[in-house]
This record gives C-alpha cells, structure tokens and sequence, in this order.
C-alpha cells in the first residue's frame, strides 16, 4: 500500500473551545490581525476571541473588508494592516472567504508578490489559527485560498504547505442562526468535496476512508438540511463532516466540478457549493460511463445510486439556474483549460455536456 498522507493542522473540537483552549493562542506571539466578515460580531465567535486574547494579554485588531468572494485588493489591504499593526499571527473566522483571504493575508505580511497568482509562496508566512463558522469549505484544515482572477475571470486557487493554519477550533454553536440557505449550500460544497476527493489521481486509501467518513456524517444530517431544523448535535455533526472532506481535498484536491462552478460564481454570482451542486450529479453520471469501478466506489460511499443522488442534491437546491449555450460552452473551454488531478478525463464537448444538462436551456 503506497500513499502520501500531510495534515499539519491541529484540530480542537467541541462547544466552547476557543474560551477553554486560551493558552493555545499564547505560542504565536503578542499581537493577532482578526480576519473575519461582519457577522461575527453577531454570532459570538468574536466575542470568544477576544476573551481568549484577553486573558493572555494579547493584543489584537479586526480586519472585516473581505468580500464574499475574496479579491487581491483586499487581501493585499488585510496585508498592509498586518504590518503596520506588526501582527505576530492571524486569526481567521467566518466561513471560506475570511479563511480563504486570511491565508493570502499571511503570506503577504511576510512576502513581496507582484502577481499573487504566480508568486512561489515561500515558508516565511504568518501563522494562523482558524475557527469556522460555516460548515462546508473546508479551508481550515487545508493549503489552499481561492481567490477572484479578475484578469483570468474566474476563482483561481494560490496553494502552499506554509499556508496550512497551525490551529483549526470547531465549535458548532456560531451556527446556531446560520440562514437555511447559506447551511444547505456550505453542506454541499463538502459532500463535493469528499465526492470529488475520490476521483483524484492523488486519492489513495486513507483520504478515501475519509472521504467515506465526511459522506455518512453529512448524510446522516440530510432530514436536517432538508426541513431546515437543527440541533446543536447536528451543527456540530456538520462542521465535523465539513473539515473531514476538507482533509481529503488538502491531499487530492478537487475535480472540474469546482472550475466549471467557478463560471457559474464568478459570471453570476451563485454561491460557490451551490455550484458544485448543481453541476455534481451529472458529472459523477458521466465518470461512471467513463470509469465504472472508480465510479462505483463514490456511489457505495455515498450509499445510493446515481438517480437518488440526484434527487436528494434537487430537494436541497430547489429551481435551478438556466443559462444559453454560447456562455455554457465558454465556461467549457475555460475548465478545459485546468488542471485538475481528476483520475477520469473529460474533453471541453464533455464539460459543455455536463453544464447542458445541470444548468442549460
């Protein structure tokens, strides 16, 4: 058995975590950039955070700026304040864009990148501390940020060992009033994360068994997505599920799921695991045409067959996006040209296929 397994994360699991765990923070140093989105302020988990730099004496300032979607402007500005704050370390918490831009912020407080895209991320990168409060991205427990390529038009991802956070806090109560929309949408981006993990030419044994893992937890909660009613069990069952398929894609990475999705987020704004779930049923069609056994294997993970799949992602999603040819072909040829790692290969006709079939007219 051949494989190469890397997670440096530490994970620190459980209600009240960040309160209890205070002394972790002390490691990284005197002074710590929150990066975070407005809400949470609202949802408790600043209020956690700053009571755990409070006792230890730390001090700290807030970068909130970070768009949905996180762009180099404002990456670059969360850098600026890094070093002019001289931030010893980064606190991310939110959902993928505070996390995902937190990362970029670490590595420009550290490092000149004329281009963020091509720039060699080097090791000289702040360490970071990351607390989620969405349950589907992920990017607490893995190298990677996506960030907008407004020049490329589309989400492009910058990735580098150093960009693993040091520390990944799960407590599910900042989940308590997430919206019904934003819980669904989160959930799927990480059951396509664990789905896409195991078409990965890099998926081995152990990111697999993960995979398995991430798909019953998040399985097990689909009454739960479905009428929209929560338990504090259950959010925390979803966070836990959500860093699980996170560590698989920190090995494997992703499939053309996510650069076709890219189109849909970047063009008209439809919420990156939307995305991945619009477009996720009828790829995993066409793998298993292409790859039977491959394929197979995702499906006996997920315990059900292709037409199940289909219909339990449709209750979730609700009435979809419809969008013209010309543009479904021009996103085609843009995944064409990724690289993804997918073990399955799709010519640009077949990606157009996918997008026809998901979202055409």
């Amino acid at each position: 058995m051949d494989f190469n397994f890397y997670m440096p994360t530490r994970i620190v699991c459980g209600k009240d975590c960040v309160v209890k765990n205070a002394p972790l923070f002390r490691t990284f140093g005197k002074r710590a950039l929150i990066v975070t989105g407005k809400s949470s302020a609202k949802n408790g988990s600043l209020t956690d955070i700053t009571t755990a730099l409070n006792a230890n004496g730390q001090e700290h300032t807030v970068f909130d700026e970070v768009p949905n979607n996180p762009t180099v402007q404002s990456v670059r500005k969360g850098a600026a304040l890094a070093r002019s704050f001289g931030a010893d370390f980064i606190i991310a918490v939110g959902g993928g864009s505070p996390m995902d831009a937190a990362k970029a912020i670490a590595m420009l407080a550290c490092q000149e990148a004329a281009d963020i895209f091509s720039h060699p991320i080097g090791k000289d990168v702040l360490p970071m501390v990351h607390i989620p409060t969405t349950a589907g991205t992920g990017s607490e427990v893995t190298p990677y940020a996506i960030l907008t390529n407004d020049e490329k038009e589309t989400k492009q991802s910058i990735s580098a060992p150093s960009l693993f956070p040091q520390i990944a806090f799960l407590d599910g109560k900042y989940m308590e009033n997430l919206p019904q929309h934003v819980t669904v949408n989160t959930a799927i981006d990480a059951i396509s994360h664990a789905v896409e993990g195991m078409l990965s030419q890099a998926a081995g044994e152990l990111s697999d068994a993960l995979a398995r893992e991430a798909l019953r937890i998040l399985f097990g909660e689909y009454e739960c997505l479905r009428k929209g009613s929560y338990s504090p069990e259950s959010r925390q069952n979803l966070l836990y599920g959500a860093a699980v398929a996170g560590m698989v894609i920190a090995n494997t990475g992703t499939s053309p799921v996510h650069t076709l999705g890219y189109s849909l987020t970047y063009y008209h704004g439809v919420p990156h695991g939307r995305a991945n779930g619009l477009l996720l049923p009828a790829f995993l069609e066409h793998c298993l045409q292409k790859d039977k056994p491959r394929t197979g294997r995702v499906y006996a993970a997920l315990g059900m067959g292709a037409e199940e799949f289909s219909e339990k992602l449709a209750l979730l999603l609700g009435e979809r996006e419809h969008y013209a040819d010309a543009e479904l072909r021009s996103w085609a040829h843009k995944a064409a040209q990724s690289r993804k790692k997918c073990a399955i290969s799709f010519t640009e006709e077949e990606l157009f296929a996918v997008l026809k079939e998901s979202v055409g007219r």
